[in-house]
């Protein structure tokens, strides 16, 4: 099997407020940022991280990447940067040294393929991708929650994997208006209810933004995340 997934960068200023993403679907997705970094390291972190969320997957990974840098740099320049510990052929330390030695453990063993694709021409999976990592540089410049997807739940019964949450998944791109949060729940036993199934049932929740906020400033100050401060409410 092959798993295929974008992975993209963005940073409002370059250096500045930054994120990333990796994508597959709407179910199955991460992102993260920094309040200062550069767009080569969001480019370079989107791809480390899926690296890491698909680690328990024995599966070929193909990797969609409009950075010509991020994937010249894992396919072609870092054996000879390794050799020479680490610094170019002028003798230069290697740039992002922490996340390009970070990919190079993650990536021994796996089976994977770049493809690059040219952004912002409407590729759905690298749109996506790219709109994941711009909310998160926009939330972090902003001042608001971090949008940071549900992670890897990819497989049967839709839950396993890192990232992937048991019980309940915050997973919203949080806008001025209305924030989504779909709730994964476990059937109930008993007593009977009205989400009584064989199956996991979803529960759809409509937060808006300020609601959204609330939630994950309440989530910090009990030191748990937003899918453990919904399940304690059950």
């Amino acid at each position: 099997m092959t798993i295929t997934a974008a992975a993209d960068g963005s940073a409002l200023g370059n250096p500045g407020p930054a994120g990333w993403a990796w994508y597959v679907n709407d179910e199955c997705w991460a992102a993260g940022g920094w309040n200062h970094a550069t767009n080569n390291q969001g480019e370079l972190k989107a791809v480390l991280e899926l690296f890491r969320a698909t680690a328990h997957l024995d599966d070929d990974l193909h990797i969609l990447c409009d950075s010509q840098y991020v994937i010249n740099s894992v396919t072609k320049w870092m054996p000879g940067w390794k050799k020479k510990g680490w610094r170019k052929s002028d003798g230069k330390p290697v740039m992002n040294l922490e996340l390009l030695q970070e990919i190079d453990e993650a990536l021994t063993g796996r089976r994977y393929r770049f493809e690059w694709v040219r952004g912002h021409i409407g590729h759905a999976l690298n749109e996506a991708a790219d709109v994941r990592a711009r909310a998160v540089a926009e939330a972090f410049q902003r001042g608001r929650p971090i949008p940071q997807g549900p992670g890897w739940i990819q497989g049967p019964g839709g839950i396993q994997g890192p990232g992937g949450i048991q019980g309940a998944t915050v997973a919203a791109l949080p806008t001025d208006a209305v924030a989504s949060v779909p709730v994964t729940a476990l059937p109930i036993q008993s007593p009977p209810s009205l989400f009584d199934c064989d199956e996991v049932t979803i529960i759809s929740l409509q937060l808006t933004a300020e609601e959204f906020s609330r939630l994950a400033a309440r989530a910090r100050q009990l030191g748990v995340t937003e899918q453990e401060l919904l399940r304690r409410l059950i």
